[in-house]
Order: structure tokens, then sequence, then C-alpha cells
């Protein structure tokens, strides 16, 4: 990250202000650059070295190269973004394309339900194209505060990897602590006052390799617990993203225009200061996180429900005025 800084500052590549920027000062905007190189690094670097720590990526492997490849594709696509723009319709367009070919090659929400047996299964393919549009555009979202779509994120990988190694998956759980890496090497140079952004190659990037990995160890476990897990943690960004979306049709603007009403937005106008409103939306995170983690661990059966429960109520009891 501190190489992608001064490649940044040498470049002049420095973030502009916007309607949904609160910074003052020029900042780099590229730091997407430094998670994604440290995460895909390491990773191959194991894959590579695999025979000699008990081939636990072999049972993955396959479907390790379809993430890394549409992921990439997702990270190309936000650089370019960062550096040239690129029109909101044209985003969507390449976010759906990536996920189309994950799904192409069965990665797919197919065992929520039994579709088969009710001659639905045709469902998993536009129900695993929304998720991973959902999360990709979530975390790029709330990426609106120093530190804070890379703090949530790390949250989502710690638990997303806790799950992984408790039902068995090593392959996934090693990615998923390889990317938390690369987000706290990363978060020493965002947290307020950020010296550097990650920009649309980091904040795309990390939504989409996270939807993807839910789906993943979905499909290897059971499925409603792989997705409730991710959809917890990552329910302050969600439910987020939903509501600026209902704001915005019932104002008559574009879904795709962007505003100061997010939560973070709307914490700030409150009078608090910027690393508190972080801190507290980290321990909304975290308090879902770890509930999940418990439940999963209790096998409470009807931790599912509770969990998504309070996952809501943390996000509609926060307290800030004219909620849409």
């Amino acid at each position: 990250t501190r190489v992608v800084i001064h490649l940044a500052r040498s470049m002049r590549l420095y973030d502009s202000r916007g309607p949904r920027k609160v910074h003052v000062t020029p900042t780099p905007r590229i730091g997407g650059v430094g998670i994604f190189v440290a995460m895909m690094t390491v990773t191959v670097v194991a894959m590579v070295f695999d025979r000699y720590m008990g081939n636990i990526f072999a049972e993955l492997k396959g479907g390790l190269i379809v993430l890394f490849a549409t992921s990439t594709f997702i990270f190309l696509m936000g650089l370019v973004d960062d550096l040239r723009g690129m029109r909101a319709t044209v985003k969507l367009l390449v976010q759906i394309i990536a996920a189309v070919v994950v799904c192409s090659f069965g990665i797919r929400i197919d065992t929520v339900m039994e579709l088969d047996w009710m001659g639905l299964s045709w469902l998993s393919w536009p129900v695993t194209i929304l998720w991973i549009l959902a999360i990709t555009n979530a975390v790029n979202l709330i990426d609106g505060l120093d530190g804070l779509s890379a703090g949530i994120c790390s949250a989502t990988c710690a638990v997303i990897a806790a799950f992984s190694i408790y039902n068995g998956q090593w392959a996934m759980g090693m990615l998923m602590l390889t990317l938390l890496g690369s987000l706290v090497g990363f978060l020493f140079f965002n947290f307020n006052p950020a010296k550097i952004f990650m920009g649309d190659s980091g904040s795309m990037f990390l939504g989409f390799i996270l939807a993807t990995a839910s789906v993943m160890c979905a499909t290897k476990s059971a499925a409603l617990v792989g997705l409730a897990l991710p959809f917890a943690v990552l329910g302050v960004p969600i439910f987020d993203m939903l509501f600026s979306v209902i704001r915005r049709i019932l104002e008559r603007r574009s879904i795709f225009a962007p505003d100061r009403n997010h939560i973070h937005h709307r914490l700030l106008e409150m009078g608090l200061p910027h690393h508190l409103v972080v801190i507290s939306m980290y321990a909304m995170t975290l308090t879902a996180g770890g509930l999940g983690l418990f439940m999963m661990v209790t096998r409470n059966a009807g931790g599912v429900v509770i969990l998504l429960c309070v996952t809501v109520l943390l996000v509609i009891l926060q307290p800030r005025p004219n909620f849409l």
C-alpha cells in the first residue's frame, strides 16, 4: 500500500470531491491495487506450494480459478473507473457478465430450497446473480468514510474464514484470512485521516469476491447458514443500499445518482465525529457477525431467523432522523 501511495502521488491520481465525498484534502484513490496485488500474490504462492501444506486447495482449485478470473475482471473495471471514469450502467453490465460467468461454472445458490424437487432449479441463476450484484454494490456504496468499507469487509472476511474452517473448508478459510491480512495492512493507511482510498477498484473487488466466496461456502455446507452469516455481517451496507434505492425511486431520481443520505452521512450530520461513526458501524458489524458465529457453533435451530431479525434491528434502531 505504501508503494501504491507513492505511485498515485507521482501520477497525481487523487480522488475528486463529489456528492458522496467528505474529504477536504487531495487523497490518492487507487488503494484497491495494493489490496488486490497483496491478496493475489500470497494466494497464488500458497497454491503453487500447496503440496507442502497437505493439498488443501485441491478440492476448490477449479472454483478458485473461476473466482480469481472474474474478480480480476471486476478489479480491472474498477481501476478503469478510478483512472478514467465509467458510466454506472456500464459498470452494472460488467458486474452482470461476471456474475453470469460465475453461475455458468456451477457456483450457484441452489440448496437454500429444494429447487430441483420443486421444478424451480432455474431460479438459482437469478438469485445468485442478484446476490452477487447486491453485495458488490453495497460494499461500494458504504465506502464513504475513512476506514469504513475496509473495516466492515475485514469483519466479513473473519466471519467467513471462521465459518469455513469450522466446516473443514480450509482452502476458503485460507483465502479469507489472506484477504483479511491485505485489508488490515491497507487499514493502517486508510483509517482517519486516510492517506489513500481504495477506490472502485478496491470496493467492487472486495464486494464481488466476498459475495462469490459466500456462495461457494454455501454450496459446501448448509446453504441458508452459509449465506445468513455474510448477510448478517454485511447487514449495514446491504440495508443502506436497499434504502438508498427506495429513496431515489420515491424521489424520482436515478438509482445511480450519488447523494449524502447514506447511513454514515446521517450520523455525521447528527454531530458524531468521523472516527466515532466508523467505530459505531464496526460495532454493529462485529455484533451481528459474532452472534452469527455463536449460533453456528451452538447449532440453534432458530438461530438463522433470530440472526436476520437482529441484523435488521441493528440498522433500523440507529438514532438518526428521516430514515428514508
